[in-house]
C-alpha cells in the first residue's frame, strides 16, 4: 500500500501544514475511527488543552494499534476544537505527534458533546 500527499495544479496555497489531497493505492483494509475523546483509560480528564490533545492522539494510536496499524496508516484526520484559541497549540501538538506524516486534515471549531472536552479527533486509516 502507498499513501501519497497531492496538490492539484491551480489549487489555492495551503494555509497550514497539510496536503490538499491524499491518494491511497493498494489498500485492502480501511479503519474509520470514531471521535477519540480526551479521556484517559482510567476515566480521568486532563486539565490543560495540550494534555487533552495529547490524550486524544494517544487514544487514536491505541485504536490503530488494536487494528495492527500505526500513525503511518493515517489517511484523513478531522480535529474538533471547542474554541479557535486552541488552534496554534493544536497544530504544535499535531506536528509533533505526526512527525512529518501528512494525512489529509480538517480542523473544525464547534461545540463538543461534553463541555469539559476541549478537543476530539476522528480519523481514517488504510492498510
Amino acid at each position: 500500500m502507498r499513501i501519497t500527499a497531492r496538490t492539484g495544479d491551480g489549487s489555492p496555497p495551503v494555509q497550514g501544514s497539510y496536503p490538499q489531497a491524499v491518494e491511497v493505492e493498494g489498500a485492502t483494509r480501511w479503519l474509520h475511527l470514531s471521535g477519540q475523546i480526551p479521556v484517559r483509560p482510567d476515566g480521568s480528564l486532563p486539565d490543560t488543552f495540550e494534555d487533552q490533545c495529547r490524550q486524544c492522539w494517544a487514544n487514536v494510536e491505541a485504536q490503530l494499534t488494536a487494528a495492527g496499524m500505526t500513525l503511518d496508516n493515517l489517511v484523513k484526520v478531522t480535529t474538533f476544537l471547542s474554541d479557535r484559541k486552541y488552534a496554534l497549540e493544536n497544530r504544535a501538538v499535531r506536528l509533533e505527534v505526526l512527525d512529518g506524516r501528512q494525512p489529509a486534515l480538517t480542523v473544525i471549531i464547534t461545540g463538543i458533546f461534553d463541555e469539559a472536552w476541549l478537543v476530539e479527533i476522528e480519523a481514517v486509516a488504510a492498510a
